[in-house]
């Protein structure tokens, strides 16, 4: 039997998925430093008028409080035995919301990164951190989500290590990477990288693709990339495309991304035309910007594959690197997968 996502995938041609969760947390009152995951249980009614909003705003597919809710990232908080608590909660919040709503919402679990640095570059065993992933993707598993979202990844190493951990559940997965350096990951993986990669996974993933990096523009690039690797090895795979609000600035003291509702629909319609099929917001993208992209996928009219003279005129800027993986001869620009690169510590805003 298909997976609600295969199922939606199967009936339309493309889904939108959720915005930010840190952004929208902090909104809420959460404090810089502290983790969005307690919040499961100190903040229930807070995490599920969360979901609500993207529920409102029209989302297929919306993630779960628990991008940091892994024993390694937890343990910053003295919080490592609470793993199975914290994710089994937000999972069972958001699946009750989605059932409220009468509509067939994808219960995504969202996994993130360890923070650490896998052997053989860094310390960490692949090995114990496939054990971190697994008890994660157990619990997600046992409150109810749908599918396993393993989302801002940056080395090969982890990828590996990430999905053979959830694939012991036997629940379907989504892989998304981080392209935050010259159209590469800050472990050096391109796109054209990400789509070799796939083959050498454990459990192969429903869809792949990009979240986070440096805003839409980089993200429409990377697209672009992967879709002219797969068609070089022959595959039609779905990509999906979670671009973070436009760029960071530090007003008032705090963080406010510059991308507009406006801004992130130009960027719906733009990633559908690189190939993607799965389009949702990242760092700094509130439930007004998917409102606007729900608009621009209902009304979505094909275009062209986005050239670099497009994406710069309507998104912004890319990357020197970025603008060389996009060939005009089509050709694709790889080769790093396994780089090297520095402590992955980043959280999604």
């Amino acid at each position: 039997m298909p997976s609600l996502l295969e199922k939606l995938l199967n009936e339309k041609p493309y889904l939108l998925a959720d915005g930010a969760t840190g952004t929208n947390l902090f909104g809420m009152g959460l404090v810089s430093g502290d983790a969005p995951e307690l919040w499961n249980a100190e903040q229930p009614d807070k995490v599920a008028e969360h979901y609500q909003t993207f529920i409102d705003a029209g989302s297929d597919i919306v993630l779960t409080n628990t991008f940091g809710g892994n024993a390694y990232r937890l343990k910053l908080h003295k919080a490592e035995q609470r793993v199975e608590e914290l994710n089994i909660a937000a999972a069972e919040i958001l699946a009750d919301r989605v059932r409220a709503s009468g509509r067939e919402i994808v219960v995504a679990g969202s996994m993130g990164p360890t923070g650490e640095i896998l052997q053989p570059t860094g310390d960490l065993p692949p090995e114990l951190a496939a054990e971190a992933f697994a008890q994660q993707a157990a619990a997600l598993k046992q409150g109810g989500v749908d599918v396993l979202w393993i989302e801002t990844i940056s080395s090969a190493e982890e990828l590996l290590a990430a999905v053979q951990g959830a694939a012991t559940t036997g629940l379907p997965v989504v892989t998304t990477l981080s392209i935050d350096t010259n159209g590469r990951t800050m472990m050096g993986l391109s796109g054209a990288d990400i789509v070799e990669l796939q083959s050498q996974l454990a459990w192969a993933p429903l869809a792949f693709g990009t979240n986070c990096g440096l805003g839409a523009s980089e993200v429409v690039a990377a697209i672009s990339n992967m879709r002219q690797a797969a068609a070089q090895y022959g595959v039609t795979p779905v990509i999906v495309a979670k671009a973070n609000c436009g760029i960071p600035q530090w007003e008032d003291g705090e963080i406010h991304y510059n991308g507009t509702p406006q801004v992130m629909a130009r960027f719906a319609s733009m990633a559908i035309d690189a190939g993607a099929r799965i389009i949702g917001g990242c760092c700094g993208t509130k439930p007004e910007h998917i409102r606007l992209m729900r608009e621009a996928l209902d009304h979505y009219t094909p275009g062209p594959t986005p050239d670099i003279e497009r994406i710069t005129k309507e998104l912004g800027e890319i990357t020197p690197g970025a603008r060389a993986q996009l060939q005009g001869d089509g050709s694709v620009q790889g080769g790093a997968v396994g780089g090297r690169g520095r402590r992955q510590s980043r959280r999604r805003r």
